[in-house]
């Protein structure tokens, strides 16, 4: 599949805005120490990658019903991130919450990282990142590992956590997003709670 750039700038996908908010203390504090051990873009961007896939649970993976401190509230509510910054500080998300999260890390040390989409029974996001001296995009998904899901930080080939089926209608969108795809963002700064979130997933873009 070939990955089209929404904006042919490439400066559209270093840019920071209030979701991938790459200029926040809290993302360059981490993007900073993330750097100590990565001596080029390849190693950030695998330490970037790794550290949102397994440092921040997914929510539906963790089961995160607690409040900001920590206490249990009512069963059923669950918290909903969106900003980079707030990921980062709760250390929960879904899927479209982590990529923006790995987005915003990528970005502040100054590699092009754009936004991307599937459709299963909802819509899954993704990253896609091109690092210098690569002439192409290659699709990351930083969303967790669990059981029978294995996605890697690769170059040479995609090793993403779900692989489109086009049987089931399943889809891979091919544009390649410098901010979030409006119905995605809606539905996540809509949400009251986690179950709310559940119930207005967009299934399509």
């Amino acid at each position: 599949m070939e990955l089209i750039q929404e904006t042919p700038e490439i400066s559209a996908y270093l840019a920071a805005d209030e979701v991938i908010d790459h200029e926040h203390p809290r993302v360059r504090a981490l993007a900073a120490t993330l750097s100590v051990d990565a001596p080029d873009a390849y190693s950030y961007a695998k330490a970037a990658f790794t550290f949102v896939r397994d440092a921040i649970p997914h929510s539906m993976d963790a089961g995160d019903e607690r409040s900001e401190m920590g206490v249990p509230r009512a069963e059923g509510w669950g918290r909903v991130t969106w900003r980079a910054s707030d990921v980062l500080a709760q250390r929960t998300g879904i899927c479209y919450a982590k990529a923006h999260a790995l987005a915003a890390l990528l970005r502040a040390e100054g590699i092009p990282t754009a936004l991307c989409y599937q459709k299963f029974d909802v819509v899954h996001g993704l990253v896609a990142v091109r690092l210098p001296g690569q002439d192409r995009w290659v699709r990351q998904d930083p969303r967790g590992n669990k059981a029978g899901v294995d996605a890697q930080f690769r170059l040479d080939r995609e090793q993403l956590a779900f692989t489109v089926r086009p049987e089931f209608n399943e889809v891979d969108y091919p544009v390649l997003f410098a901010e979030p795809h409006p119905a995605v963002l809606q539905c996540l700064r809509e949400a009251v709670d986690r179950p709310h979130l559940w119930q207005t997933l967009p299934t399509d873009l």
